[in-house]
């Protein structure tokens, strides 16, 4: 019989990877950015995903994010990225962070080859059997390249195994978001596109996993409050805010506009990793102007 965690409902924050000034992962800077969200009242961390930078990192780096997260066990439920292309690869993570006492394991979709639906289904069944627990599907196709088609058999049993816990659904594609609830109502899924929080609510889905809530955690507690208030006006004004902004640090390249932000608010966790660049003069203050018009940082 496998563990099943039960997961909060909540925000969780997509935990940035803080870098030193000789490009060396900062576990104390990282922490102190997971400490800030946690006192803001994110309902748990995800640790070593993308916005962690988590494929730029080496083996040893990735470990290191997981133990800079672990620093929080007992206070938070801690979600540990493990993915790889590997099945031994993303085993060997998950053990690892389960070993430090992570609730839950998430890995996205093998990439690069041309794995078959069927070889992605067996690197879930492989990983889940190998820690005795099911696992988060961290989806996300605009980076992986591959889809979970809710049409496909293999997915769809894949579904309905038990080797799957739920889904981070970082896809736009919100039909099939809805497809995937509908094949098995049971799995915990997990809103991972912050542009897409409010629409995510309204097919049922109650928690979100993104990477600007490291710097604009209040706002988005403020969207969730006014949408499970009733109050969807407020909630849908707040949102279109929310997307202004994620809009404009897309444009300049989302890492490198977080890592900026964070460091103007008083968390410095250093350049983003090569080949990511750090903002220039001019994209930094055009990030300026948007978050003053839009940011509602404020409690309530």
């Amino acid at each position: 019989m496998k563990s099943v965690p039960v997961l909060p409902e909540g925000i969780y924050s997509a935990s940035v990877t803080a870098f030193d000034s000789r490009g060396n992962v900062d576990a104390d800077a990282t922490a102190r950015v997971m400490e800030r969200n946690l006192s803001e009242g994110a309902a748990g961390l995800f640790v070593g995903g993308s916005s962690g930078e988590c494929f730029l990192l080496d083996p040893q780096e990735r470990i290191r994010c997981f133990e800079a997260g672990a620093r929080f066990c007992g206070r938070t439920t801690l979600i540990a990225h493990a993915g790889a292309i590997s099945v031994k690869q993303a085993v060997d993570f998950a053990r690892a962070a389960l070993d430090m006492g992570y609730d839950a394991i998430a890995a996205t979709a093998p990439f690069y080859y041309g794995f078959t639906p069927e070889d992605v289904c067996r690197y879930y069944y492989e990983i889940s059997d190998a820690i005795g627990m099911p696992v988060l599907i961290y989806n996300f196709p605009g980076n992986t390249g591959k889809l979970f088609d809710p049409s496909n058999p293999h997915y769809q049993k894949l579904f309905l195994s038990g080797a799957i816990l739920g889904v981070k659904h970082t896809n736009k594609d919100l039909y099939e978001l809805e497809r995937i609830r509908h094949i098995n109502p049971e799995l915990q899924v997990f809103n991972g596109f912050d542009e897409t929080m409010v629409a995510g609510f309204a097919f049922g889905v109650k928690s979100s996993i993104g990477s600007t809530f490291n710097f604009m955690l209040p706002h988005f507690l403020k969207i969730r409050s006014a949408y499970l208030a009733g109050e969807t006006g407020r909630a849908l004004e707040l949102q279109e805010k929310a997307n202004n902004i994620m809009q404009a640090l897309c444009s300049v390249g989302l890492i490198p506009s977080i890592k900026y932000i964070l460091a103007e608010q008083g968390y410095p966790v250093g350049d983003p990793r090569s080949p990511f660049r750090p903002l220039n003069h001019e994209e930094r203050q055009f990030v300026d102007g948007v978050l003053e018009e839009n940011l509602e940082n404020d409690p309530e």
